[in-house]
């Protein structure tokens, strides 16, 4: 979503990191091209003001001035408005209450019921929690079978009443959820196409009758700057404790989202980032910040793996690299761990970097590794251990084995042959990583 922005913010700070000294001069000419780019992204224009006006201010200081490096103070500087712009401090979703109760509020088409599956996805993987969710959304045609069919997908059960009334459903629903040991109740509420008295009544209604721990807003990235008139709509009657933004993966400006924290003063707890059950991240200022100036997100990558990766394989796999005994039934067993990561070009986007490196640009076809899979899979337990055996004759049938051409195979092997020697050069000190 900040990919453009990104890029415009990189550039502009590559040039100032270069400045001998801070200047009145070549300050304006910075902060112009920062008002530019984060006005074609559709941040509010009271917002670039205010942070323009805070850079300036900032970037012109004593410190600055008598600093060493004040290119480097001065992209410091950016990177602080920027942290502040988002929120600030990372807001942690309610989790310490038992039961804790969150009601998913939104439009219609914002990706609430979806959502609800994510959320009860990610809080039983990081939390342990036992979710249970409750089917309120009695209007729109197919929304129970829809939470119905997310909660089978994710083996997480649904209560649901038909459709009666919704206050009820959730009083009997905290009823249940006491007598069936769940611990984090995903309330999914209807929505409308826009923002009606009758709609506003009735989640007021919920919300008095169960006092819930978190009223989350759930609200679509790519629908610009009239996130803000969503979000103060609902917060007008609702106490909001957060919004959910969807489809922060979306090809759109996205700058509408860096104005929220600032003009609503509703924080961003959680952004979508896939379509899939796993797309949903905790919003972080910080890491979100070092995204967009290209710095990297390195903390997200760490969490993501110790999340999905088998410890003891990673550390055995670390090993056999160090000791170069590394075969490629290690290699296929680390591709399938790899893959649990989501798509790697988001990993790669991650690294400090990335965008300087052009690894922002890459796409990477799952067709290939499902080829480097298949080829592999053809191969007997020996070779794989011992690839130095695989011949022609070897090629020719491993190739036939998985529908491949023997240059496919041959490419394989080199490449392997290659990653293990660079493995080992890194292993041995003898080679530094390039970020």
């Amino acid at each position: 979503m900040f990919e453009n922005l990104g890029d415009r913010l990189q550039n502009v700070l590559k040039k100032i990191r270069g400045y001998g000294k801070i200047t009145e001069d070549n300050i304006g000419e910075m902060t112009r091209e920062i008002r530019l780019a984060l006005l074609e992204a559709d941040v509010n224009y009271k917002v670039v003001k205010e942070f323009i006006n805070n850079v300036k201010e900032k970037a012109l200081g004593e410190e600055v001035k008598k600093s060493l490096s004040p290119g480097e103070m001065f992209v410091k500087i950016v990177k602080d408005e920027l942290v502040e712009l988002l929120g600030g401090e990372k807001e942690d979703l309610v989790t310490d209450k038992k039961p804790t109760i969150v009601m998913l509020v939104g439009l219609q088409g914002s990706g609430k019921t979806t959502t609800i599956g994510k959320l009860g996805n990610l809080v039983r993987k990081k939390y342990k929690k036992n979710p249970l969710f409750v089917a309120c959304d009695i209007y729109r045609p197919a929304a129970i079978d829809q939470l119905k069919q997310i909660g089978r997908e994710l083996n997480i059960e649904v209560y649901d009443e038909g459709k009666t009334n919704p206050v009820d459903i959730v009083t009997n629903a905290l009823e249940y959820a006491k007598e069936h040991n769940n611990d984090y109740i995903l309330i999914d509420t209807a929505g409308r196409l826009h923002i009606d008295e009758e709609l506003m009544q009735e989640l007021v209604n919920i919300k008095d009758k169960i006092n819930p721990h978190e009223i989350l807003l759930v609200v679509d990235g790519m629908v610009g700057q009239d996130i803000i008139n969503v979000i103060e709509g609902f917060n007008n009657t609702l106490p909001l404790t957060g919004t959910i933004i969807t489809k922060l993966d979306g090809d759109t400006r996205g700058g509408a989202a860096l104005s929220i924290r600032h003009l609503t003063n509703v924080p961003i707890k959680m952004v979508g980032v896939s379509e899939k059950l796993d797309g949903l991240q905790e919003f972080d200022p910080e890491r979100m910040a070092s995204r967009i100036l290209g710095m990297g997100d390195i903390l997200s990558i760490v969490e993501k793996a110790e999340e999905v990766i088998d410890e003891e394989e990673a550390k055995k796999s670390v090993k056999k690299m160090q000791s170069g005994k590394f075969d490629l039934e290690d290699f296929l067993s680390q591709m399938k761990q790899i893959k649990k990561l989501g798509p790697l070009e988001n990993i790669l986007k991650m690294l400090p970097g990335a965008s300087k490196l052009g690894l922002n640009k890459i796409n990477i076809d799952p067709k290939q590794i499902a080829h480097i899979e298949a080829i592999v899979l053809s191969m007997t337990p020996k070779e794989r251990r011992n690839p130095e055996i695989i011949k022609a004759s070897r090629k020719m049938r491993i190739a036939k084995g998985s529908g491949m051409k023997v240059e496919d195979v041959n490419r394989l092997l080199t490449q392997f042959e290659q990653m293990k020697k660079m493995m080992k050069q890194f292993s041995n000190g003898n080679m530094k990583l390039p970020f």
